[in-house]
């Protein structure tokens, strides 16, 4: 028998550096991660800390990076250690987004050597945790109207401000905040540890359950001249970060797809039903067919879409493409194999929902799937839909 992406012979197209990655990942999830995994979606809980310094020593945390302890990785070999790690659990895979995408990227990116002397080293090893302040209570898909503000005072900027549905915001060490100024929207680095900065946990989740999500407050935090990114000006600043996170995601997806995928097939060949398995049957082998499909065009795309960006050629609008497709696809793979294993669907004993339920959320953060597509509209026609 053969697997879903056997079908499509992608295991060629993946060198064998890569690979070590991809599987290096694969056994940390299996051996550290899946076996606690009801039980964190449960209780809605995740020793994140002590996760955060695991990943750091096997050099995933900023692993596409360049310098500061960073692994210096392909672009692909970071889409595949995503794809095994939200094969585990999407809430995984966005502990590692947020740390390497979001918050050590706009260091890495737009911050001064001093900031990235400082923060990026304990980063990567898992000894400090970031998050990125961008989304707020009012304002998701429009941050160019952004309310929270930081005001010259003196030599130090004064930060006040809330943010909303930011992961690891409760665990995080540094934040990375953004802000409307005098100059355009500026990028801040915040330590939690800052009078006024604090980050209440956001509970009664019904999805990511194994992720730490939270409010951020800024009540006139202060902070010295040199926590500005001195790089990042404007909105580019931010929807670069958001760029690199997408990227993780068009991959990320395909692995919560493919656990789901590989569930079902198991399932209907051990589940008997009217005196032979349920997999023997014409209407489950349609629904398997039609899903491996997807799966195995996804998987397409993502590999072509991480070459493009080893090469230094991809656009935020083909990163679009891969976000809007392979999320949807997973959605539906999810949901399609939860029918097929009937009543022990909703189980936890199973996987199948809890990834359907993560990616109900994976479909809206990083960009809902209206804004892909008017990103992908405005690429198209020259015309810009959003307002």
């Amino acid at each position: 028998m053969d697997t879903p992406l056997g079908l499509f012979g992608t295991e060629d197209l993946i060198g064998e550096d890569e690979k070590v990655i991809r599987d290096t990942v694969r056994e940390f999830t299996a051996d550290r991660i899946r076996p606690h995994l009801a039980e964190w979606f449960e209780t809605a809980s995740i020793p994140a800390r002590e996760l955060a310094r695991e990943l750091g020593k096997i050099g995933v945390l900023g692993m596409h990076l360049e310098g500061y302890g960073c692994a210096g990785t392909s672009a692909t070999a970071y889409g595949l250690a995503c794809l095994e790690l939200e094969a585990a659990d999407s809430g995984l895979r966005s502990l590692v987004s947020v740390q390497g995408s979001l918050a050590m990227f706009a260091i890495w990116r737009w911050g001064s050597e001093e900031q990235k002397q400082e923060w990026l080293p304990r980063m990567a090893a898992g000894e400090a945790i970031g998050c990125f302040g961008l989304t707020e209570p009012d304002f998701g898909s429009n941050p160019g109207d952004m309310r929270t503000s930081a005001r010259r005072d003196g030599e130090d900027w004064v930060l006040n401000g809330t943010k909303m549905w930011i992961t690891n915001g409760s665990v995080a060490d540094v934040a990375v905040v953004w802000a409307q100024t005098d100059d355009k929207i500026r990028g801040f680095v915040v330590p939690t540890t800052t009078p006024g900065f604090s980050a209440p946990e956001i509970k009664r989740k019904l999805s990511l359950r194994a992720s730490v999500t939270s409010e951020l407050v800024l009540d006139n935090v202060r902070l010295p001249a040199s926590a500005m990114l001195p790089g990042a000006r404007g909105l580019s600043g931010p929807l670069s970060c958001l760029n690199e996170a997408r990227y993780g995601i068009v991959f990320g997806a395909l692995g919560a797809a493919r656990d789901c995928l590989e569930t079902a097939i198991a399932y209907t060949q051990q589940r008997d039903i009217f005196g032979k398995p349920l997999a023997a049957y014409q209407a489950t082998q349609l629904k398997l067919a039609d899903m491996t499909l997807e799966l195995g065009k996804g998987m397409l795309l993502a590999l072509h879409l991480g070459r493009l960006k080893d090469e230094g050629r991809i656009r935020p609008e083909q990163v679009s493409l891969g976000k809007l497709n392979n999320v949807r696809e997973a959605l539906a793979i999810a949901r399609e194999c939860r029918t097929l294993l009937g009543a022990n669907g909703i189980s936890l004993e199973y996987p199948v929902l809890r990834h359907a339920n993560n990616l109900e959320s994976v479909l809206t953060y990083e960009g809902t799937s209206e804004v892909h597509q008017l990103v992908i509209g405005q690429a198209l026609t020259g015309q810009s839909a959003f307002r």
